[in-house]
């Protein structure tokens, strides 16, 4: 067998920032401390930090008043910090900062009269918090079908924002149908679609058409990993979405396959290596390196 290691993958410069974030504020605080939503949607990652007394909570209820809270990588609305600010919290905002630019263009265009079209998964946490700086003008759509059916007051500009973490394809897509029936339609003064996102999907688009399948790390709760497995699957090439080693079936591959492994932005390298060393433990494969691009961006951490 032979694998094809792409890169970039795995851990991107916000999920990068979170997780050292979330390390240091439990070095200095302690158990228990309290984030709010899981810190990235990787199991492997929530476990770790589990194990280390870190209570992962859906209501800042839960939150003893006073105490230190996360905010997780993908942000919160404003009315959860209001609750933060309530009960005396001591909050520590890890949110992306790509995503915190969606929110201030949502909040600016709602304060100047917009109609806003959000492209992206209703009831995931990004959607939600960004969905809640502008309620009553914002409308939530997913699919090209729900683009050409979206109805919109006549008399309101309309202006369109993405998550971070979609489909560059599929979003094409829907803003082709929205720019059509919204010429008009004013598009995010920077790409809302994360650069990493469009990272890892470009090196499926560049490789998969040189394998007999492609294996994907991540949590099934990780929007950027299903796209990637969607991409591959999309180029004809049978592709697997696997949280770790366990999830990996042998039965799927043969011996003299080619195989491209990729890990979504949440996905740990630790956990990447293990489902290698099953593969060449399994299949005697060897491992061909495929750099499509460099990553070098950092971001500062949050006050800690």
């Amino acid at each position: 067998m032979k694998i094809l290691l792409a890169s970039p993958r795995g851990f991107c410069a916000g999920v990068n920032r979170a997780i050292t974030a979330l390390h240091r504020a439990v070095e200095r605080y302690g158990a228990p401390f309290y984030v709010f939503h899981e810190i990235v949607h990787n199991t492997w990652v929530v476990k770790e930090f589990q194990d280390r007394g870190v209570h992962f909570v859906n209501s800042v209820e839960d939150v003893p008043d006073g105490a230190h809270l996360m905010f997780s990588a993908h942000g919160v609305s404003p009315h959860v910090r209001e609750c933060c600010a309530r009960k005396r919290l001591q909050v520590i905002d890890a949110t992306c900062p790509l995503v915190t630019r969606i929110h201030t263009q949502a909040a600016r265009l709602a304060e100047a009269g917009f109609q806003i079209i959000l492209i992206g998964h209703a009831g995931h946490d990004e959607i939600v918090g960004i969905v809640e700086e502008a309620p009553e003008a914002t409308h939530v759509l997913c699919s090209v079908e729900e683009a050409e059916s979206v109805q919109l007051l006549p008399d309101k500009p309309v202006a369109y924002l993405t998550q971070t973490t979609l489909s560059i394809t599929e979003a094409e897509r829907i803003v082709s149908v929205l720019t059509r029936r919204f010429p008009e339609i004013v598009k995010p003064q920077v790409s809302c679609i994360c650069f990493a996102t469009q990272n890892r999907q470009q090196a499926i688009l560049e490789l998969a058409h040189e394998t007999d399948a492609v294996l994907i790390v991540g949590s099934p709760t990780s929007s950027n990993s299903q796209r990637l497995r969607e991409l591959a699957t999309r180029q004809n090439v049978p592709a697997f979405l696997v949280d770790g080693p366990e999830d990996v079936d042998l039965t799927w591959f043969t011996p003299d396959q080619t195989i491209l492994i990729s890990a979504g932005a949440s996905a740990p390298e630790t956990v990447v290596q293990k489902v290698l060393t099953k593969l060449q433990s399994a299949f005697q494969a060897e491992i061909e390196h495929r750099e499509v691009c460099r990553e070098t961006l950092q971001f500062r951490l949050p006050e800690i």
